[in-house]
């Protein structure tokens, strides 16, 4: 996928948004989200959403191009309660954490009621299907246009990236929901919404796994103690011990470098 740089230089409007470490974040309830994100169906144009932890916010710090995607998406959501303390801290706190793990089952259950129609694009071969499969069961008339598993490293190869646009423009979704991790979900909407032409467009993660029972989700009280990382890591601790206990504990200097006031910051 070629980045188009010029298009950074033009930072989406914020409104409603506090700025935390150098990145504007929607002030917004999870209820005042899916409004949004239901109206944003019937809206022209295309409009994302982004849901921001502190591995993404670190991958933005050290890529200047990540950082100026997240700033065009029309919707970033703080999905970690370190980044709700961290607000509080300085000054500006935030409802509430908003996960995409909660969100996007909540918003399915929505888009029955309201005759909306989903496309899950991620995961590995397969976990979409199943995904989708227990979507159908768990909330009868839901409208699941398609799924798609991209090869491993299809987004350096324009054909499979147009094979998979063109997947996703023929189903013709309300929402889009893409499950690649980041930043390769955030770069793949980013650059192509305009050709796959879907109102809205979810990067949601991990997501799919869990939708698919691939991954257990971790119990509401350790999420809401800010413990939804630690329940992970021991889930998949080879995978994961870099990103909480080496990536992600630098945190702590982007709270120095951008806390209010500081001089040259």
């Amino acid at each position: 996928m070629k980045r188009r740089r010029e298009d950074t230089e033009r930072p989406a409007k914020r409104a409603g948004k506090i700025r935390l470490l150098d990145i504007g974040i929607s002030c917004m309830t999870e209820g005042q989200l899916m409004e949004e994100v239901l109206a944003g169906t019937e809206e022209p144009g295309q409009a994302s959403l982004i849901f921001l932890n502190t591995d993404v916010m670190m991958k933005a710090d050290s890529d200047a191009y990540l950082k100026q995607v997240i700033r065009k998406a029309k919707w970033v959501v703080a999905d970690g309660m370190p980044l709700i303390w961290i607000s509080k801290l300085y000054g500006t706190p935030l409802p509430e954490k908003i996960s995409g793990s909660d969100f996007v089952p909540k918003l399915c259950e929505e888009c029955v009621r309201r005759g909306k129609s989903l496309y899950f694009a991620g995961g590995a071969p397969g976990v979409a299907k199943r995904a989708a499969a227990r979507l159908r069961k768990r909330y009868p008339g839901i409208r699941i246009k398609g799924c798609y598993s991209p090869p491993y490293g299809f987004e350096k190869q324009p054909e499979e990236v147009e094979k998979m646009n063109r997947a996703i423009r023929e189903a013709g979704p309300d929402i889009l929901i893409v499950c690649l991790g980041c930043p390769k979900q955030e770069t793949y909407i980013f650059e192509n919404q305009d050709r796959y032409q879907v109102p809205v467009s979810i990067c949601a993660g991990a997501t799919i796994d869990f939708l698919a029972g691939r991954v257990k989700r971790c119990p509401a009280w350790m999420s809401r103690c800010g413990l939804e990382w630690f329940y992970r890591f021991l889930q998949e601790p080879g995978r994961l011990f870099r990103r909480y206990f080496i990536d992600d504990i630098q945190i702590l200097r982007l709270i120095i470098r951008y806390r209010p006031g500081r001089r040259g910051r």
